[in-house]
């Protein structure tokens, strides 16, 4: 009985801990570039993301992806 309630015991400690790695938190942080740019919720992005175990930690295998547009012309001047 005391063999059983200590693997139980062991069973309930032994979780596993994951750090983002570089890439996962640049993910993060594209994100929320874009939820601030797009003014939208940031909650559906976040939610949608895909990761992966690497030996740097877990990585977005879906990062968002920012589309910047040259609105402001060349200033051929000099």
């Amino acid at each position: 009985m005391i063999a059983t309630e200590l693997l139980k015991e062991i069973k309930v400690s032994n979780t596993i801990e994951y750090n983002l790695s570089d890439q996962a938190l640049g993910a993060v942080m594209m994100a929320l570039q874009q939820s601030l740019m797009q003014q939208s919720d940031i909650v559906p992005v976040l939610k949608n993301f895909k990761f992966k175990l690497s030996d740097t930690g877990l990585m977005v295998m879906n990062p968002p992806i920012l589309k910047f547009s040259d609105d402001e012309p060349e200033d051929d001047s000099e």
